[in-house]
């Protein structure tokens, strides 16, 4: 092949490129209301998110029954969305908005205004795609925050957005539900389709806060999970409780159930979180390992969101102890001393089962608002491990904060997980 024949191919394909992308057409996408029932149309088809909050394993989230992805910023959005496309998924995407807890003043007009021109842009660069759904205004902006004008800054992006692009939903995601933001928002954001609340433990009540708040419009829950690690019981010297995998399940399904699936007002959500960070722990709250194993939660998720369980769940835990204590008993242990550790977990299928253990040292790396956080260092060579529910455990030498990590796996990819802090002391 002769190089001018090489040449008129690669032109060939840019054009091609170049043409496809320009013969991209947004699908519009409103709300509507009948009788205080809300209901989002999307090609005027109903369409209620059943999402998950992350930008990996999206062929998992289609093939348990998920139809939308939530992300944080526009960071690698072309990809994303294409992704979602061929997938048939949409996306809600995340616009960058500075916060005031890292250090964004809005009493700043030229650095306000640069924030809109930027966003601007990116709104230009991605409002024809046909996988968009929605913008989410920054990322819980009422955390820690004082200054009021962040919600006139938010209404005069909403409104650009509004202008540049007219189909698609408008949103802002808060940390909670508050009525004093309720009440700012109701006055200041006009220019908004729906508000997005990101809660925790206090799913079930949150058609009820929302309610007492002034909020009678249209809403979706953009992150939503296991009890927060702020929500819970704590040990004396500060280490929060997890609650194990199974437990998890067991909440996710029951909020679920008492709050997005059955408010009216209420348009879809985003589980949080489709895959795996460091918060507190490496387990609180992905819905997979650092290994890529599934847990419990993700069957449930199966199960909320088409009505059928998987035909192979995973394996289910009801108890994990350190020398016959539980976490909320608060455990001390002595340096160098050994201690039987024991797990109760069951395959529903009755396959065998193998385990690991893991010791790490307490986390001190604690943030807020899901900053990154870096993992605790390992503590290698004190778990013995006896049988995949039996182990024995030598107490570190060093005083201090620690926590005892126990995996579960079934050979097919799903596993159980639980965690006990304790406190090693002379």
């Amino acid at each position: 092949m002769n190089i001018c024949k090489i040449l008129s191919m690669l032109c060939l394909g840019i054009t091609t490129a170049s043409q496809a992308a320009q013969a991209q057409a947004p699908i519009p996408v409103k709300i509507v209301e009948d009788e205080g029932r809300f209901e989002i149309l999307r090609e005027d088809k109903p369409y209620f998110i059943l999402g998950a909050g992350g930008t990996g394993k999206l062929e998992q989230i289609k093939s348990t029954g998920g139809n939308s992805i939530r992300t944080w910023s526009t960071d690698g959005a072309q990809q994303i969305l294409d992704e979602a496309q061929k997938l048939g998924l949409t996306v809600t995407l995340g616009l960058r908005v500075g916060t005031e807890r890292h250090g964004f003043d809005y009493n700043d007009p030229v650095k306000t205004r640069q924030q809109l021109e930027r966003i601007r842009g990116e709104i230009n660069t991605f409002k024809k795609h046909p996988a968009l759904l929605a913008w989410g205004i920054g990322n819980e902006l009422n955390l820690h925050y004082s200054n009021e004008k962040v919600w006139d800054a938010v209404n005069e992006i909403a409104t650009m957005i509004h202008q540049e692009d007219p189909h698609h939903l408008v949103t802002t995601m808060l940390a909670g539900v508050n009525k004093k933001e309720i009440d700012l928002i109701n006055s200041k954001c006009p220019s908004l389709d729906l508000i997005a609340v990101q809660v925790y433990g206090t799913l079930a009540s949150v058609p009820q806060q929302l309610e007492d708040a002034g909020w009678h419009k249209a809403y979706m829950v953009t992150e939503w999970g296991p009890t927060g690690h702020w929500e819970g019981l704590q040990t004396p010297w500060g280490a929060s409780i997890e609650e194990t995998s199974s437990e998890k399940a067991t909440v996710y399904k029951s909020r679920y159930e008492a709050s997005i699936a059955k408010d009216p007002r209420c348009v879809g959500s985003y589980v949080f979180l489709w895959g795996q960070k460091q918060e507190r722990t490496p387990t609180w709250y992905g819905l997979f390992t650092e290994n890529g194993e599934q847990s419990e939660v993700i069957d449930v998720m199966q199960y909320l969101w088409t009505g059928k369980w998987p035909a192979k769940r995973a394996p289910h835990i009801t108890s994990f102890t350190i020398n016959n204590k539980k976490a909320a008993d608060h455990i001390y242990l002595k340096p160098g001393t050994k201690y039987p550790v024991n797990a109760r977990v069951t395959d529903p299928a009755g396959k065998p089962l193998t385990a690991r253990w893991e010791l790490l040292a307490e986390s001190t790396d604690l943030k807020e608002g899901g900053d990154r956080e870096d993992r605790p260092t390992a503590v290698d060579g004190l778990v013995q491990q006896n049988s995949f529910d039996e182990a024995v455990l030598t107490a570190p030498k060093k005083e201090g904060a620690y926590r005892l990590f126990y995996y579960s796996s079934d050979g097919n990819n799903k596993v159980a997980t639980a965690n006990i802090p304790f406190f090693v002391k002379k």
